[in-house]
């Protein structure tokens, strides 16, 4: 469950975020997955796709931390 203190937390990083790059954090009753679009992060340059990846793990950690267990999954691209 999504609870007020991990909304916090995450909100706390915002500005680890890459210009242009969001997550979304979908409750999945007794998980989290935290979703980073595939095309956001393309579009980013180099040194930004580093930041992104940083900014995912922080999140994620700070989640966890909160007690949550989180998923990291992106979305869109091709499926195989």
């Amino acid at each position: 469950m999504y609870t007020d203190s991990m909304r916090r937390a995450v909100h706390s990083l915002a500005y680890y975020a890459p210009k242009g790059f969001n997550l979304t954090i979908v409750d999945n009753e007794h998980f989290l997955s935290v979703r980073a679009s595939e095309k956001d992060f393309f579009s980013l340059t180099g040194e930004d796709k580093i930041k992104a990846v940083e900014y995912m793990v922080k999140v994620k950690k700070a989640l966890e931390d909160n007690g949550a267990i989180v998923l990291l999954v992106r979305e869109g691209g091709k499926e195989l």
